[in-house]
């Protein structure tokens, strides 16, 4: 055993640049997540708040009485408003609902199916093209399309189909329900898409290897791990339904009353406590739905691993 040199000393810990105490320092346990919350309370729920209080006041001779009181609500009530409220919620399921049979299917084969890569990209291509444009200016076209001298009736009484114009087309749910359905398309797709592009073909080529079939690979392999898309679609379609008011306008004529529609014509009254207490309606609506959501799903998949499977 050799005697340590009294020349030897313990080697000291050396410090580290600024610039990597400076970055340990950022870490989000310590000062992104606290930011972030900070952020998203001033921006997202500070507001909120400020509605919901909002709805207790009263507007008279155009101008707010800072009051508490319940005559809004009441008001809101005798009105028959809340008839919107229940056509809204209908509506806003239904086409879920419809998206979702319509969006599945189209997301599985654009990500198993589809193996040009070309195809691939002018199809996802198509698909950002409602980002880009007015959703005025394209809900507008089919006004000349479904109405009673549109392109559709026209073509059905030239060919023999119908003796008279049909005037559901237009100025109906039907025209409402079939102006949202392409508005709402992509929001869907595109979660679902991601979410099963991330799968593994070996899984799938597995569960074929052991004899499952087409129905058994669907139920028990591609569904469970593309349940994060499927309710990143559903949230990201279901809520903006909520909120509808240019298709409802444009193609329900007055007919169809939604809440995004009470909620505009609130405004342009100037009745803000009416239109505050309209906006918590809508946000009550939807934390309903999401709660529904998420007890439904929670047994299979848990909502904050939605993020998580992305890395697989």
């Amino acid at each position: 055993m050799t005697m340590q040199s009294r020349y030897d000393f313990p080697a000291l810990p050396q410090r580290r640049p600024f610039a990597k105490r400076l970055l340990d320092g950022l870490k989000p346990s310590r000062l992104t997540v606290p930011t972030f919350l900070l952020a998203w309370s001033f921006l997202v729920i500070a507001p909120l708040v400020v509605i919901v209080l909002f709805s207790f006041l009263q507007v008279k001779a155009y101008r707010v009485v800072y009051t508490p009181s319940l005559d809004t609500w009441i008001s809101l009530i005798d009105s028959g408003r809340w008839m919107a409220a229940v056509r809204t919620l209908r509506i806003g399921i239904t086409m879920t609902v419809i998206e979702f049979v319509l969006a599945f299917p189209f997301a599985l084969w654009l990500a198993k199916g589809c193996r040009s890569k070309t195809v691939k990209a002018m199809i996802i291509t198509l698909l950002t093209i409602p980002f880009f444009l007015d959703a005025a200016s394209r809900i507008i076209v089919w006004r000349s399309i479904l109405g009673q001298t549109g392109a559709v009736n026209t073509a059905l009484m030239s060919l023999g189909i119908t003796d008279a114009p049909i005037d559901w087309l237009l100025y109906s749910e039907f025209a409402v329900h079939f102006g949202l359905l392409g508005t709402h398309f992509p929001t869907m797709v595109f979660p679902i898409f991601m979410s099963i592009a991330l799968i593994d073909d070996d899984y799938i080529q597995a569960s074929q290897d052991l004899g499952g079939g087409p129905a058994q690979t669907l139920f028990n392999i591609i569904i469970p791990m593309a349940l994060p898309g499927i309710v990143a679609g559903i949230v990201f379609t279901l809520v903006p339904l909520m909120a509808a008011f240019v298709e409802p306008q444009l193609l329900g004529g007055g007919f169809v009353d939604l809440l995004g529609n009470s909620v505009n014509s609130a405004l342009q009254q100037l009745k803000y406590p009416t239109a505050a207490a309209l906006s918590t309606v809508v946000v009550a609506l939807l934390g309903i739905c999401l709660a529904v959501l998420v007890l439904v799903t929670r047994r299979r998949y848990d909502m904050a691993s939605m993020f998580v499977a992305i890395r697989r």
